[in-house]
């Protein structure tokens, strides 16, 4: 079990690293090739897999499931696009990590914004989205191992998602905007970018907020009796 701990650890440090260097060359030398870098931050998400591939393989169900909630998540954001800056897409992504763990968490947070871009529009903000909302499921995932989020207490996962979109996911987008924007904001500081995000935040995490209180139980539930039936 010592050993274990210790290699997980390892391996979501190695792809958190890998992704805030592919982020960073990529607000250098992007220059529009933003399909090789959104894909090189994909390979990034699998490396805890590839590292852990001789101890543990991941079972086609699971793969399967992982991808059938992030199609899930790529239609509630579709479903919603008439309601400006609310996506449900995150509390998806949060119960996939919950469900299957931190890395599948965060693959399922790139690949939705991945896909869903494709009707939205691809650019140079899809790195960052996919990096900002595979942290919400990676952190969901982190959360539900401490036991602090879970479907038996929908009000305080509620609540935990919608400070994880306000808190990290809504500042990581803040953050790209900065970096994007570099050199043509004038006398606009990060801190004005910021507080112009807030309103935003506080909406997206709602749209969080409101999906964890209503699907992640059944959600939760379902899959559990999945997993056990199919012994994933």
């Amino acid at each position: 079990m010592q050993g274990k701990s210790v290699k997980r650890p390892i391996g979501y440090i190695v792809m958190l690293l890998f992704t805030i260097i592919v982020l960073l060359t990529f607000w250098r030398l992007g220059n529009g090739r933003y399909y090789l870098f959104a894909t090189l931050l994909i390979i990034g998400g699998m490396l805890p897999f590839i590292l852990g591939f001789e101890k543990k393989k991941p079972q086609a169900g699971e793969i399967v499931l992982v991808s059938v909630m992030s199609a899930f998540a790529v239609v509630a954001r579709m479903a919603f696009s008439f309601v400006p800056h609310f996506k449900p897409l995150a509390g998806i992504v949060m119960i996939t990590g919950m469900a299957f763990g931190p890395t599948a968490g965060f693959i399922s947070g790139m690949l939705s914004l991945f896909v869903s871009n494709l009707a939205f529009a691809q650019g140079p903000w899809t790195p960052w989205q996919m990096f900002a909302f595979g942290i919400a499921g990676f952190v969901a995932g982190i959360m539900y191992e401490k036991k602090i989020m879970n479907e038996n207490k929908r009000v305080v996962t509620a609540l935990f998602g919608f400070l994880i979109v306000l808190l990290i996911v809504g500042p990581l987008l803040d953050t790209s905007t900065f970096f994007l924007m570099d050199g043509m904001m004038g006398d606009i500081t990060p801190w004005a970018i910021y507080l112009s995000g807030l309103p935003v935040n506080a909406v997206d995490g709602a749209a969080t907020a409101i999906t964890l209180l209503i699907l992640c139980k059944p959600f939760m539930e379902r899959i559990n009796r999945i997993k056990l039936k199919y012994d994933i």
